[in-house]
């Protein structure tokens, strides 16, 4: 019944589909997207060099420079899930709060790590890398329990990708709720990492390789 594959790719929630948890507990962190965890570090640095075999994160280059919001996060935690293209491909806030700030950072297209060799299809191998320097949103929303700080949201093109839409509501200033859609991909298979500032967290629940359904319980903060 889709008009296309774009039609289908940027389908919307039945309702009901997509219970987001503990929607009154404040401490409880969900997720953002339908994705399979690829990847979570702690005591992220401010910059990273790319040695052979290494895809490190580096927050000066994944946050484009902003020097405000990489101090939060040096030495703080970054969540990276992927999405294929089978996936429901839009993007919802994890927590209750305000929206600081919310842009689209321009990138590159077809990116990939020299070390993991060239694939003309994909970018699996290359998914910490593409982070530093693909086209991406990045949604900052100051959580309404104090002890989190501050969340950025980074929904990541791959490949081609490049159709990062921010809802135009998802403006500063305003109050956003757990599980509230943020934006959407168009066309193709895509990641997104949550930056947590240093520790906020209690617990990490899903491990990597796991896959998690939007609004499903994602961490646990103190």
């Amino acid at each position: 019944g889709f008009k296309s594959w774009n039609d289908f790719f940027t389908r919307k929630l039945v309702k009901g589909m997509r219970p987001i948890s503990d929607p009154d507990d404040n401490k409880v962190v969900v997720s953002a997207c339908d994705s399979t965890v690829y990847r979570i570090r702690h005591n992220v640095k401010r910059f990273a060099k790319f040695w052979l075999k290494s895809q490190p994160y580096s927050l000066h280059d994944m946050l484009a420079g902003d020097e405000h919001y990489v101090n939060k996060y040096v030495g703080g935690t970054v969540y990276q899930a992927f999405l294929n293209p089978f996936n429901y491909h839009r993007w919802h806030s994890p927590i209750d709060g305000t929206i600081e700030k919310a842009f689209v950072q321009p990138g590159y297209y077809f990116v990939q790590s020299e070390s993991v060799g060239e694939d003309p299809t994909i970018q699996d191998g290359s998914e910490g890398f593409l982070t530093n320097i693909q086209t991406r949103a990045l949604i900052y929303i100051k959580a309404d329990h104090k002890p989190l700080g501050t969340v950025c949201v980074m929904p990541t093109g791959m490949v081609e990708i490049s159709s990062c839409n921010i809802h135009p509501r998802i403006k500063p200033g305003y109050k956003v709720k757990k599980g509230e859609e943020l934006g959407y991909f168009a066309y193709g298979g895509s990641t997104h990492c949550l930056f947590f500032e240093p520790n906020v967290l209690k617990k990490l629940i899903p491990k990597k390789d796991e896959f998690i359904k939007m609004g499903e319980k994602l961490a646990i903060a103190n």
